[in-house]
This record gives structure tokens, C-alpha cells and sequence, in this order.
């Protein structure tokens, strides 16, 4: 009998402080896995190659959240292995499921019941100054370049498709893919951009411009950044909250869309909006809506006239617990544990 394998990739602490990662290493190996569990992503240094799964894996597991799942990218990159993630972090974005539904998750998994969602990837080269050759990186959620002294401003040069179109001091810029467009870009003010649209955002941090607004690119297109040698402070760069190294004046970022597409393993069949909706407890009914057919019913709410005859659930609504939300303000869409 041929063993089916499986890489878990957790955090130590998540390991540690429960018994929820041998729960699902023991659901995995009765379902005829041999499993392997990961549970201390060291980041790699900027441009460095990090390990990869066995190409033989079928799958990676990821308990955790965001950041977890960001660590465990870096084990597929460059490969055609899939990663599916069950959140036990924060808002947990990238995830497909929630704890209380391991069981389901892994049943799933163990009879290949699930589509796979190819993500674009960004490609991040970096010229220092008088550099023949680049260094290269990459990113699922985003790249951002920002001031390397907290005390002062870096000063860019931003071109899109190597025409310039602006230049100014600022804390940095985020440049984001769709996949990452509702982690810190989305808390800088950029668009949420559904994953299967094939862009690049751009969202300047605490720019001193009149002209400052979010970008958004298509595929084919690039945005090029100049750290400007009369900047008051040398640029630092990180990719996906991970990979990061110096950059010094008279240095140039360039990012585009990469060859490389991540596999997301979708197991449930929810839809990105579903998710939106969920994750950050929006409120689909809004309270000039329920004013304005407030009584219009008899004694029925306006949530009940919306039921169709027979209908268990009430459509364009949600429950009681979502509705108890609305007051409260939106999560911050980055993960708790993002830089563990």
C-alpha cells in the first residue's frame, strides 16, 4: 500500500499548548497519511532560497493563522503542492476552515474533495547601487519598502511601466496582490480586490503629496521604485511580513506579477464575498435599510419578510450574533501572529 503524505506546519506554541495539532495528525495518518510536522518557520533572509516540501507531498496542512500560512507558502513555492489552512490565529484570512471544523477538514482532504484556487504572486527584484545583477524575492501578500530610520521620511521615486508618474517623501509604500489586498494594505486605506483579478496595488504610507491615492496596475504591468539619494533615510524591505534586508540610497525596487502561482487548496466552496462578509462581521442589512421598512410588514421584521415560503434561512441576512456585531469596529485585518 502506497503512503499518501502530508506536511503540518504550526507554530511551537500552538503545538505546545494543546492538543489540537495531534488531533489532526492522528485524523491525517488514519486517513492513511504519513505525516510530518513543521512547528518552527524560521523567515529566510531576503533572497534566499528557503526549503521545499518533497515534491511526492500531497498536501500542507497549516494550523495557525495568516502568518502561519505566509511561513508555510515558502515550502511550496516553486512547486505544485497545495496548502489548505485551518485557522487557529485571528482573522485568518487565508484560511479555509475554523478549528471546531478539523474533522471535517481533514475528511475532506482524505478523499481529495477539493478545488484548487491559484493565487498570483509577486515578483520583487531589488538593484543595489552599482549592482550588475538583482536580488530576487517574491510575495504572496505584499512588498513593503519603508524608511529604515523611524525617525525621518524616505524619499521615492515611484514609475508605473518605467514612466514616472510621482516622487515624494513618506513612511514607505505597500505594494500588494489581490490575496493581500485585505491584510496591510486594506489597514493603509487600499481597495479590497477579489482574488481572481489579476493586479497589483500599490498604497503609499503616510505620503507628504497632494497626490498620494492607492494604484492599482494590471498584470502585465510594473511599478518601480527609486530610493532617492537625497532621501533623509535609506529604504528596508519586507516581503509577506517575512523576508526583508536594507536598502540604500540610490537603490530600485521593482515588483511585477511572477510566473508562480500559490495553490490554495478550497475545500468548502465558499465564496470570496461569504468570506469578506464573515470575517470581518459586515453588516448586510444596514440601519437606514431597517428603518425604512420598519412596521411595513405587520409584526413581522424585515428580516422575516425577506424568507421565501418554506425557507429555513433568512436570505441577505444573518444571525443574531452577526447583528450584535455591527456596532462593534471592524478587526484589524492583519494576523496576530504574522511576524512569529
Amino acid at each position: 500500500m502506497i503512503r499518501r503524505k502530508a506536511v503540518v506546519v504550526t507554530h511551537r506554541r500552538i503545538r505546545s499548548s494543546g492538543n489540537v495539532v495531534s488531533e489532526a495528525v492522528e485524523h491525517l495518518q488514519e486517513s492513511g497519511f504519513t505525516v510530518k510536522v513543521i512547528d518552527n518557520l524560521e523567515a529566510p533572509a531576503y533572497g534566499a532560497q528557503p526549503r521545499v516540501v518533497d515534491d511526492d507531498t500531497e498536501i500542507v496542512v497549516v494550523l495557525g493563522g495568516d502568518g502561519t500560512m505566509l511561513g508555510a507558502a515558502e515550502l511550496v513555492k516553486c512547486t505544485n503542492v497545495p496548502i489548505v489552512g485551518i485557522n487557529l490565529g485571528h482573522v485568518g484570512f487565508l484560511a479555509e476552515f475554523e478549528s471546531f471544523q478539523m474533522s471535517e477538514a481533514i475528511g475532506k482532504i482524505a478523499d481529495r474533495d477539493y478545488s484548487i484556487d491559484a493565487r498570483m504572486v509577486a515578483h520583487v527584484d531589488v538593484w543595489l547601487p552599482e549592482s550588475k545583477q538583482p536580488i530576487t524575492d517574491w510575495a504572496l501578500n505584499d512588498m513593503t519598502l519603508e524608511r529604515s530610520d523611524r525617525g525621518k521620511m524616505v524619499e521615492l521615486s515611484i514609475r508605473v511601466n518605467d514612466v514616472e508618474m510621482s516622487s515624494f517623501g513618506c513612511d514607505g509604500v505597500i505594494v500588494a496582490t489581490p490575496t493581500g489586498s485585505t491584510a496591510y494594505a486594506f489597514s493603509a486605506g487600499g481597495p479590497i480586490v477579489w482574488p481572481d483579478v489579476q493586479a497589483l496595488q500599490m498604497v503609499p504610507l503616510a505620503a507628504h503629496a497632494l497626490f498620494a491615492r492607492p494604484l492599482i496596475i494590471g498584470s502585465s504591468s510594473t511599478f518601480t521604485f527609486d530610493v532617492l539619494d537625497e532621501s533623509t533615510s535609506d529604504g528596508w524591505i519586507c516581503c509577506d511580513g517575512r523576508r526583508q534586508r536594507w536598502v540604500p540610497k540610490g537603490s530600485r525596487v521593482l515588483v511585477r506579477e511572477s510566473r508562480d502561482r500559490l495553490r490554495l487548496a478550497r475545500l468548502s466552496g465558499t465564496s470570496f464575498t461569504k468570506r469578506l462578509v464573515t470575517k470581518f462581521s459586515l453588516p448586510v442589512i444596514g440601519w437606514r435599510e431597517s428603518r425604512h421598512y420598519e412596521g411595513q410588514f405587520g409584526n413581522m421584521s424585515y428580516e422575516q419578510s425577506r424568507r421565501p415560503e418554506g425557507a429555513e434561512t433568512i436570505l441577505g441576512s444573518v444571525d443574531s450574533s452577526a447583528k450584535a456585531s455591527y456596532d462593534r469596529p471592524v478587526q484589524d485585518a492583519t494576523d496576530g501572529d504574522a511576524n512569529a
